[in-house]
């Protein structure tokens, strides 16, 4: 099987009287072939696909940060002791690693240095990154096929693709000239999300105008002066982010602008990340960009449907979850 992270869906499988193998082009442009069915794995990034597949048995070592992460506690009981640690992929435990035995280990290619360090002792690495929808399903995809579970990667897809279609239904009445202006900060309330990247896909999936659309990069520090010229209707805030929407609402700074002065400024929920659970933050956002055009619709309702679905896990049990 030979699957490349940018053309998945042209994939060429094979199969000896042996074992099958996948071969995978990964976001660094590094191929590895991987001998299936993986067994053993540790996952250091979107380690929410554990519990969406059901394939908590076949890791055996995760990432720090998903100790932390609502989901995973949620989905996964008493994780710290079901899965053990090897660092955060970032600041790796080795010697931890090794001891783990993983057939592939499944990282960030935040620091490339890391996955040559992981070769170099003998380990088969894989580095992900997707930066918009269709490298997130190759990625879900992937999942599917190194563990045995494609029938249930394209189930998560297809849920994913559900909340989407209703997202846009819902807005392909709005006139255009409705459409509202949406500015995204990031960690600094002065740092804007551009074109690209995620942030910059939330915006345009969920109806609106990216005001900082002429940046072609992820994201870049702007002047307060260009943040009042853009005059914004809507703003939302990186859910990770140091400061709360309240802090934007009450600063004397920013009351000029028009979200501001009309209160439509919200962070985003902590969960606002690259994994499946994009489909409803695209939605929570649209909702709070056209409030109206939505009110036909349960949030709680959707998402718990997605949540059970997917996680096989009730929404409220993650809204609950103590953090």
């Amino acid at each position: 099987m030979v699957i490349s992270g940018l053309v998945f869906a042209t994939m060429l499988s094979f199969q000896t009287a042996e074992a099958e193998t996948l071969t995978y082009t990964d976001k660094l442009g590094r191929t590895v072939a991987v001998p299936l069915p993986v067994n053993r794995a540790a996952i250091f990034q979107i380690y929410e696909l554990i519990p969406a597949l059901g394939i908590a048995d076949k890791i055996v070592g995760i990432g720090s940060y998903a100790y932390d992460n609502d989901l995973m506690k949620a989905a996964i009981p008493d994780i710290k002791n079901t899965i053990p640690c090897a660092g955060n992929g970032v600041d790796l435990n080795i010697e931890a690693l090794l001891k783990m035995e993983p057939d592939v280990v499944i990282t960030w290619t935040f620091r490339p240095d890391s996955l040559r360090f992981m070769e170099q002792k003998g380990l088969r690495v894989i580095g992900i990154s997707p930066e918009n929808l269709s490298e997130l399903y190759d990625v879900i995809r992937l999942h599917g096929s190194l563990f045995g579970k494609q029938d249930r990667a394209e189930m998560c897809i297809a849920e994913m693709e559900k909340i989407f279609s209703v997202v846009t239904a819902t807005l392909s009445v709005l006139p255009p000239g409705k459409r509202r202006k949406v500015l995204y900060l990031m960690g600094r309330p002065t740092s804007v999300a551009g074109d690209a990247g995620v942030a910059g896909d939330l915006v345009k999936m969920s109806g609106g105008i990216n005001s900082a659309s002429g940046n072609r990069q992820q994201s870049s520090d702007v002047s307060m002066e260009q943040i009042v010229a853009w005059d914004p209707d809507v703003i939302f805030i990186w859910g990770h982010a140091g400061y709360t929407a309240q802090s934007i609402l009450e600063s004397a700074q920013w009351r000029c602008i028009r979200a501001v002065r009309e209160g439509r400024v919200y962070k985003a929920p902590k969960w606002s990340n690259w994994s499946l659970r994009i489909a409803p933050v695209v939605l929570w956002m649209a909702a709070k960009t056209y409030p109206d055009a939505f009110q036909h619709i349960d949030l709680d309702v959707t998402f718990d449907e997605f949540y059970r679905k997917v996680y096989g896990i009730p929404y409220e049990k993650v809204t609950t979850v103590e953090k």
